[in-house]
């Protein structure tokens, strides 16, 4: 399954710069497991995982009925760009 492609399709609407979305796809710690990783810029990592975590837990959600089709448990896991470099 494509799991790069269905999170495109749920974030892209969301986040202000869709082509700076990172998504790595890996196993996890078992074979079932499948580890995603979602790197953005800090604006958009915040839109991602919204207050108190209700955006994350959503596109868990959606997601992991995805990866039952497949018999796998999906982990995502949302981070940003550092910014180091970047002068202020």
């Amino acid at each position: 399954m494509d799991y790069e492609a269905i999170i495109h399709s749920l974030i892209d609407p969301i986040v202000s710069n869709p082509e700076s979305i990172l998504i790595r796809v890996s196993e996890g710690t078992s074979p079932k497991d499948v580890l995603i990783l979602i790197v953005a810029e800090q604006e958009d990592a915040s839109r991602l995982i919204g207050r108190k975590g209700t955006v994350a837990n959503a596109l868990r959600e959606v997601i992991s009925v995805a990866g039952k089709n497949e018999n796998k448990r999906i982990h995502l896991k949302f981070e940003s760009f550092d910014e180091e470099g970047k002068e202020d």
